[in-house]
């Protein structure tokens, strides 16, 4: 890719995956360029392989419009997963900032200039984490506290004393969350700073789905980069718009092998493999203590379909695999 002198980068590239969701990336792409106003943007666009013909729907939209607009399609020859494709976003064209956004979200007015006032005024911070609502107008949580062996018991046990008694280790920090405590925010929508992407590399390309963004939080912290959050920036998130995962954790049903694998490799990545079979071992306990519920006549708490046996995915190759549909 040929060099662009940096006097002539955008203030902002926003980067965003289409995975067989055109309506929905168009949509998209709309609401940036309607928030632009001002803004020196660009956006781009990554087809992951979509194979359905949507990324041609795509380039027909931008090549119908009556003059030309700062959007680029990029068509990836493989599906590279969530790491991949963005990294192919923020690959292609260098700017101040980048902003990670899903397909199935949305810019509320005025999301470009408060988040950009925000980072231009804070040099040592290097993620931006916006104010996130679903459709309904329900505020998402987005801002959360590293997953981690203590996490995963309060996880399982799924139980109110042992939530309560281990609080500084539950991962959900609730609106408005205290900065001081955020350790990760999701990447359906946050900002990067520039100098922070430069020092850090790209983003884990191990995972296919779920817990980069945690990962990239993690060498983000390591480093000494901060997280703010700008809830005068705000954007709308579709409930399972981009993908089924939630939806099926939602309904109990069983979780695909790559949301394991992924969750396999963070935590060995944070806490090593002592820390990753910690964890394991202690969601176990956790839903030993979830059945103790029985004795009191409450009931207990369901988890995903055969997520006993798929926590062990990858446990012992943790860097293994990144679509493990496990043994």
């Amino acid at each position: 890719m040929a060099h662009i002198p940096r006097n002539k980068n955008p203030k902002l590239v926003v980067s965003i995956i289409n995975f067989r969701t055109a309506d929905l990336t168009l949509q998209c792409i709309r609401s940036v360029l309607d928030d632009f106003d001002t803004i020196d943007g660009h956006i781009v666009v990554v087809d992951n392989n979509s194979g359905d013909g949507s990324a041609d729907v795509i380039a027909n939209w931008i090549a119908e419009q009556p003059g030309p607009i700062p959007v680029t399609l990029v068509r990836s020859p493989t599906n590279s997963g969530f790491s991949g494709g963005h990294n192919q976003g923020i690959g292609a064209r260098e700017a101040d900032y980048y902003l990670v956004l899903n397909s199935d979200a949305l810019l509320k007015p005025g999301f470009c200039a408060a988040i950009l006032q925000a980072a231009d005024a804070s040099p040592k911070t290097g993620l931006f984490a916006p104010r996130i609502d679903y459709e309904s107008g329900e505020q998402q949580v987005n801002c959360f506290r590293f997953p981690g062996p203590v996490s995963e018991l309060i996880r399982g046990a799924a139980t109110g004393p042992v939530t309560r008694l281990f609080r500084r280790y539950d991962m959900p920090l609730y609106p408005p969350p205290d900065p001081a405590e955020i350790d990760w925010a999701s990447f359906a929508c946050i900002l990067l700073r520039h100098e922070m992407v430069t020092a850090l590399g790209p983003m884990d390309e191990g995972y296919f789905l779920y817990f980069e963004d945690t990962e990239y939080c993690l060498r983000a912290r390591r480093a000494g980069w901060s997280i703010a959050y700008v809830p005068e920036a705000r954007a709308v998130h579709f409930r399972g718009g981009s993908g089924p995962v939630k939806q099926m954790a939602a309904e109990k049903k069983r979780m695909p092998g790559y949301y394991y694998a992924s969750r396999s490799r963070f935590l060995y990545q944070a806490h090593g493999w002592f820390g990753l079979m910690a964890a394991n071992l202690l969601w176990v306990l956790g839903r030993s203590i979830a059945g103790l519920r029985l004795f009191a006549g409450k009931s207990v708490p369901k988890v995903s379909k055969a997520e006993m046996r798929d926590i062990w995915i990858n446990a012992l190759t943790p860097l293994g695999d990144r679509r493990d549909t496990g043994p």
